[in-house]
């Protein structure tokens, strides 16, 4: 059985996330999937409920039973196929969203894409949820799906701990050590040299791990930071000038904040003043 509930694009940014699409697998020993870098470009949660099957990560095949599970990120490279002998049963999910890629990258979830579950039934429930909702092709309460979907990523977060162990520990738990701080002070001048000296790397190291861990280049993150500030001084402050807001941020440029804002909001600042 392959059952596959596709659902209508929307905006990143209309929704923290939302479900590009949500099935399950059941007795299908030929199920395969391979997809190249590049190529997929939501991210991609699977969950094995019964049987056991396989994951390919950088050339290395590992084993996956019930309560295991693999969230690829977008554009990773994906191979993924079921056990001949136990066919698994697997639940999927397909998502995306500015905001849950930001979410995910702050909790480390980028470090590895092998998890297991501590308690598998509570996630499959959400599962079943998001499936149920997605069936009765309700397509106009967004929102509800949207929440289903969060829903299944935050139970996710709550219990996944990693499967297999992860590469460049030492340098990896530096830097994920360091983006509280780093979101801390976004709004600052971003020094690179500082940062990747802080992870004790050089800096072409430090962007490379941090673009593996986080799926952000570092000035990536440091904006996402500077703009979730610049939306909530707009709201707390609806009097103070964009000029004040831009500085406030780390934008010496008005015109330059209000571009970036537009690029990842879908609205100028003044409007999104106007609209909260």
């Amino acid at each position: 059985m392959f059952k596959n509930i596709a659902l209508p694009s929307i905006g990143d940014n209309q929704f923290p996330c939302f479900p590009e699409s949500v099935g399950l697998i059941r007795d299908d020993p030929n199920h395969v999937c391979f997809r190249g870098t590049g190529e997929f470009p939501h991210f991609n949660l699977h969950l094995v409920a019964k049987g056991k099957g396989y994951v390919v990560v950088e050339g290395k095949t590992h084993e996956l039973k019930a309560g295991d599970s693999f969230l690829f990120a977008p554009r990773q490279a994906q191979h993924y196929y079921s056990s001949q002998e136990e066919p698994w049963e697997v639940y999927f999910v397909h998502f995306y969203g500015t905001k849950i890629r930001e979410f995910l990258a702050e909790k480390g979830f980028y470090q590895t894409s092998l998890w297991t579950m501590k308690r598998k039934e509570e996630l499959e429930r959400s599962f079943d949820a998001l499936i149920e909702a997605a069936e009765k092709n309700k397509l106009w309460l967004s929102a509800a799906l949207s929440t289903l979907a969060y829903a299944i990523i935050a139970e996710y977060v709550t219990q996944a701990t990693p499967l297999a162990p992860k590469k460049d520990n030492s340098s990896a738990d530096l830097i994920m050590c360091l983006l509280p701080e780093l979101q801390e002070r976004a709004c600052e001048p971003f020094e690179l040299k500082e940062w990747a000296d802080r992870a004790n790397v050089s800096t072409f190291y430090f962007c490379k791990l941090f673009r593996k861990l986080t799926q952000l280049t570092p000035m990536e993150f440091v904006s996402l930071c500077r703009i979730r500030q610049a939306k909530q001084m707009l709201i707390e402050n609806r009097n103070m000038p964009l000029s004040d807001v831009a500085s406030g941020c780390g934008y010496p440029s008005v015109s330059y904040f209000i571009q970036r804002f537009k690029k990842q909001e879908g609205l100028t600042p003044r409007e999104y003043r106007r609209n909260v």
